[in-house]
């Protein structure tokens, strides 16, 4: 039996992936099929790499959305203003202090985890490490770098 791992988005994430479905579905599908109808007027479509890669792309852009619209229905949005702020939890802002100095980042579920902008995952090792701490907390951290320790300074649910 296949049990399917719990998605958790914020508001935010859960917006951006909205935002991403419309994009496919409309002006990405109307691409697509241009593409399809260009490529059919090449002739002979059973010799026709252009209407095969035009077909191919379409095959996996609708499998895209059927990805996103899946994980649209399951998946359970975390508010800020259900967030308690005296615990790290799927959502929180935390500001973490380690040997390499102060950083701040916001606990996300990993559908929507984006280091680049500070989207931590909780699935990661220091999410997994923080997730259920208070402000103050010291926190040993197994990476793939090596264990680290890092403190807790700040938790905000904005």
């Amino acid at each position: 039996m296949f049990v399917a791992k719990e998605i958790v988005l914020t508001r935010e994430g859960y917006e951006m992936l909205k935002t991403e479905l419309e994009e496919l579905m409309t002006s990405r599908r109307r691409e697509v099929a241009s593409r399809i109808a260009q490529a059919r007027e090449f002739g002979d479509i059973s010799e026709n790499s252009e209407y095969d890669d035009a077909k191919n792309e379409q095959a996996m852009l609708e499998a895209q959305i059927a990805q996103l619209e899946e994980r649209l229905r399951e998946a359970r949005v975390i508010e800020e203003g259900e967030l308690p702020s005296d615990e790290v939890v799927l959502g929180s802002h935390v500001t973490i202090k380690s040997p390499l100095g102060e950083e701040t980042y916001q606990l996300v579920g990993s559908a929507e985890a984006d280091p680049d902008q500070n989207r931590l995952s909780n699935e990661s090792p220091i999410g997994k490490a923080i997730i259920g701490r208070r402000k103050g907390d010291k926190v040993d951290v197994t990476t793939p770098g090596g264990p680290v320790k890092v403190t807790i300074v700040e938790i905000s649910v904005t």
